[in-house]
Formats: C-alpha cells, sequence, structure tokens
C-alpha cells in the first residue's frame, strides 16, 4: 500500500503550525503581563534608588563648591505597608551624609494621622546643616498646616510656608527658601524670597515642579527641588515616555531642567498614589551636587 506524505506545504499542518505559534506568543504575552504586574505592584514600590547627579551651577561661591543636596518627596505614607521602605530611606540618607536635605512634600494621601507614625522614622533623617521640609498638595487638602508644621519642628525638622532660613557653609550663607504648595495654595514667592540679601545663592523648595517659572521670574535661584509627579510613576521601559501626567506638573516632570543661570530638579518620589503601583520608574532618593 502506498504510503501519503504530508508535506511543508500541506493546509492541515501548516494550520497546525499557526495554531502552536499563536499559542506560544499568547503564553509568551501572558507570562510577560504577569511578570509585569508582579514588579508593578510587589517589587518596585519597595525598592529604593539612589540617583547621584552633579548639577553645574553658574556662579556657584567656591564654599559651596561640592554641596550635597538630598531630596525626597511624596512619601504617601501608608501604616503597616512602607516602615521598611522609610528604614531604607533614613539609612541611606545617613551613609550619604548630605549637607542639605530637602523633603518636598505630600507626606499623606488622604489621612493627617499618618503623619506622627511617619515621623517616628523620619526623625532619624541626619543632615550636616539641616532637614527642611515644605507643604504638599495632599497634605494641604486633607490636613492643617500649623499642625504638620508642629508636628515636623517636633522631630527637629524645619518646616517652610513661603518662608526661608539663612544656613552658614564654610563662611558662606546660603538661603533655604520654601512656598506653601501650589494647586490650590496660597504660595508666595515675593514673600518667600523677600529679605534674602542680594546674590546670596538661594536652595528653592516648591512641591510642583511647574513654579518653576514662576520663581525664576522672580529671582534666579541656584536650584529648585520638586517633586509631585512621581516621574509618571509608571513609565515604558527604554525610552522613558510616562504617559501619566498630573496638574502643575506637567511640563516638568523628571530629572535636570534649566531657565538661563537656575537649575531645577524633579524627583521621582518614594511613594505612590492611586494604585500601589510603580513600573520602570523606582522609588528615589535624589543625592544633587552642586558644581561650578
Amino acid at each position: 500500500m502506498a504510503k501519503v506524505m504530508i508535506g511543508d506545504d500541506d493546509p492541515d499542518r501548516r494550520k497546525i503550525g499557526r495554531r502552536g505559534a499563536l499559542k506560544w506568543l499568547l503564553g509568551g504575552a501572558a507570562a510577560t503581563a504577569a511578570g509585569c504586574a508582579v514588579d508593578g505592584f510587589f517589587i518596585e514600590p519597595r525598592r529604593l534608588s539612589i540617583t547621584r547627579r552633579v548639577i553645574h551651577s553658574g556662579g556657584l561661591p567656591h564654599d559651596l563648591n561640592g554641596l550635597k543636596v538630598g531630596l525626597l518627596s511624596d512619601f504617601h505614607f501608608s501604616p503597616g505597608n512602607d516602615e521598611l521602605l522609610l528604614e531604607k530611606v533614613v539609612g541611606a540618607v545617613r551613609r550619604e551624609k548630605v549637607d542639605v536635605l530637602a523633603l518636598t512634600g505630600d507626606y499623606m494621601c488622604n489621612n493627617p494621622k499618618v503623619v506622627a507614625p511617619m515621623l517616628e522614622i523620619l526623625k532619624h533623617l541626619d543632615a550636616a546643616q539641616g532637614v527642611f521640609a515644605v507643604m504638599g498638595n495632599h497634605d494641604g487638602w486633607a490636613g492643617n498646616r500649623a499642625t504638620i508644621r508642629r508636628e515636623f519642628e517636633s522631630a527637629g525638622i524645619g518646616f517652610l510656608i513661603n518662608q526661608h532660613s539663612l544656613v552658614r557653609i564654610r563662611g558662606t550663607v546660603l538661603a533655604v527658601a520654601g512656598t506653601d504648595f501650589v494647586w490650590l495654595g496660597k504660595p508666595d514667592v515675593e514673600k518667600t524670597l523677600h529679605g534674602i540679601p542680594a546674590k546670596t545663592p538661594i536652595l528653592a523648595m516648591v512641591h510642583e515642579p511647574d513654579y518653576f517659572d514662576t520663581v525664576v521670574a522672580q529671582r534666579p535661584v541656584m536650584l529648585q527641588v520638586s517633586g509631585h509627579t512621581h516621574g509618571g510613576q509608571c513609565r515604558v521601559p527604554g525610552i522613558g515616555y510616562a504617559p501619566r501626567r498630573v496638574k502643575m506638573g506637567k511640563k516638568y516632570l523628571y530629572g535636570e531642567y534649566h531657565s538661563h543661570q537656575s537649575k531645577l530638579f524633579v524627583t521621582r518620589g518614594v511613594g505612590t498614589t492611586g494604585l500601589r503601583v510603580r513600573f520602570a520608574c523606582l522609588p528615589e532618593f535624589a543625592v544633587l551636587t552642586l558644581r561650578t
């Protein structure tokens, strides 16, 4: 009896091959999606990254060359979930030995009662010339300025609301200036900078980065540090595109920007809002070294 051979051009075999390839592709896609979900929901939100960046600043006084500014923002602290991450933050800050540490707001999501347990950890933060904090929009919406300020100051952290503090570093005065939150807040740049001597370098702290244009229109600053955007919170790997933009954080999303002699750095922040997820956008402690 003659054997019937199925050749490569047999339609049944081609159908089976297509089905197998489709199953393989769908299986691979499902595995990739599952891996991304595990990473985004369970791994990345708990992993702290340290970004070390040199910021070149024209006109920086010689005594401030090499100044290390630490930047943390957007804690959105959740008791029972974030203690280990904040302990990592405190350890990293102490190891980096920064000169000034800036906390640029959003300590809560919508419950002001989380500030006290958060500060039980953050009170161990340390910087040679001081730790300073400002309000974020979530803090202003859900909490009370006076109460929040009192809690931070009790933990040894300076709290600035439309005001500044003068710090002497190696014989040179640095102004650390912080505004109120911008989104439905009462920021006042003129009041914040009033009384700072001419030519004094300014480290400006503003929660919302898009306020940078308003700040430098009033007076150039050595550096403004901001948060608010979370760097997008979820980004497309490789190209860094962030589909999500937030009000007052649409123009300046993440990283370093400049306007003439003024510099801005926007951090990805520490916590999350909305879904507790980060993807290709790790929690960040930024260490910014100022150089001439």
